[in-house]
């Protein structure tokens, strides 16, 4: 596992940059994954423009006025806080060990942050007034939805970070109580549907704002979110943030963190061994306090295929989650004593498919929301099924055992299959752009 890019330069290449500490693998392709969905859902706004379903707004600006108050101030407080803490985790002793810690924490260089908001603040009333008119005019300008992208994507992230912590803290209600700050501020624990459900809803309220037809700003937002997913997911595999299914008995892992063969006697002895760990780790299923309760399936990888496909120990995971490795010291010096089932792999490899089947079949598809209904049946159903092997707090709903992302899952499936009975006989309408 590469919690950071230190990690992965340091394995691939044998070389230790330190500063290489601060670039979380995680949030590298969790920022892919936004780049990949603008793409996306910038292509596909304008193929729905150059169709003429989508229509531009017309706004009337002032410009000449030079730089107001508002901006310099503005622009020299994001100036500061850069360099505050960005350049403050290269000065100040001790950050790039754990550079998380240190972007929440109230350290970082003073100095850095005041010349840096001097910059940015001079240099915004100099642009400002550099073209400043004696005479300001008002000019109308043209906005297209596809214009309007960035914000939408700066929207999602927003919400849907917001979003995912707060359902992830309603479904870990517990643990939320002992440590609500922790909770709330910790880079780990994020909900995927909670992040969906709250930065949907933020978009569909800007969108109503902006005179943005809503039915084919989803249908656009299908693809975008399933790629979005997908490279998300990979960015879950490759750090290590938990997101794993459950113990594979086939297999245990060495001290030194391989991944071997086990009978279920050894299984059943590693887990003995450990049961301190399975008793507060994430196996919120069930209580824990024998073997016998921690769930898990027994599958051996066939001879054509990896073992990593179907067992794996997450060594170094950016959590720290499992017991110490040998030979292992500092930071990130953990594995999960059994390996687990790679569901974020497997998730990133569904989304992958999915997106290439909504990719082919949106210019089969006219009928404005119907695309959207697939999207939302695919995605429920691919996580419904991934459930059934992944680790999760659950709850009791119609007298069944399910998790918190199965229920949500049940109920997109049901949204989407009545959104295509209700909108599959809609035409989209031609609009005249003048």
């Amino acid at each position: 596992m590469y919690p950071n890019i230190y990690f992965l330069v340091k394995e691939w290449f044998g070389v230790e940059l330190d500063f290489l500490r601060m670039f979380n693998t995680f949030g590298l392709l969790v920022a892919c994954a936004f780049l990949a969905g603008a793409w996306v859902l910038t292509k596909e706004l304008k193929r729905l423009q150059s169709k003429q379903y989508l229509k531009p707004v017309y706004k009337k600006i002032t410009v000449g006025k030079g730089a107001e108050t508002s901006t310099i101030i503005s622009n020299a407080f994001f100036g500061f806080i850069l360099g505050f803490k960005i350049i403050g985790i290269f000065t100040v002793a001790g950050a790039l060990k754990n550079p998380q810690d240190f972007l929440l924490s109230r350290q970082g260089s003073l100095v850095a942050g005041i010349l840096l908001a001097a910059v940015a603040g001079g240099y915004t009333w100099y642009a400002g007034n550099k073209n400043k008119l004696g005479k300001p005019e008002t000019r109308e300008i043209r906005y297209w939805p596809h214009d309007r992208v960035g914000d939408m994507i700066m929207l999602a992230a927003i919400f849907g970070f917001a979003g995912a912590k707060i359902f992830h803290n309603l479904e870990n209600f517990d643990t939320f109580i002992k440590d609500p700050i922790g909770s709330l501020t910790s880079f780990d624990g994020l909900t995927f549907y909670g992040g969906l459900i709250c930065a949907g809803i933020a978009i569909l309220v800007y969108a109503k704002k902006n005179n943005i037809n809503r039915w084919h700003l989803v249908d656009t937002f299908g693809p975008a979110l399933m790629i979005a997913y997908a490279v998300g997911r990979l960015g879950c595999q490759v750090s290590g943030d938990g997101d794993w299914g459950i113990p594979n008995s086939a297999y245990i892992s060495t001290p030194e963190g391989k991944v071997v063969p086990a009978t279920f006697s050894q299984y059943e002895q590693t887990v003995q061994n450990n049961l301190a760990y399975y008793q507060k780790s994430l196996h919120g299923v069930t209580e824990v306090n024998d073997v016998k309760d921690v769930w898990h399936k027994t599958v051996k990888a066939p001879s054509w295929l990896p073992t990593g496909f179907v067992a794996y120990n997450y060594t170094n995971n950016v959590i720290n989650e499992g017991v110490p490795l040998a030979n292992c010291e500092g930071d990130w010096c953990r594995q999960l004593p059994v390996p687990v089932f790679p569901t974020p792999f497997y998730e990133a490899i569904m989304g992958f498919i999915l997106f290439l089947i909504l990719w082919k079949i949106r210019l089969k598809i006219d009928a404005p929301g119907v695309l959207f209904g697939v999207y939302l049946i695919f995605n429920g159903m691919e996580r419904f099924l991934i459930e059934k092997i992944r680790v999760n707090t659950t709850s009791h709903f119609l007298g069944m055992h399910l998790s918190q992302a199965e229920i949500i899952s049940f109920f997109l499936i049901l949204a989407g299959a009545a959104i295509i009975v209700l909108r599959k006989n809609k035409k989209p309408e031609i609009i005249a752009i003048k």
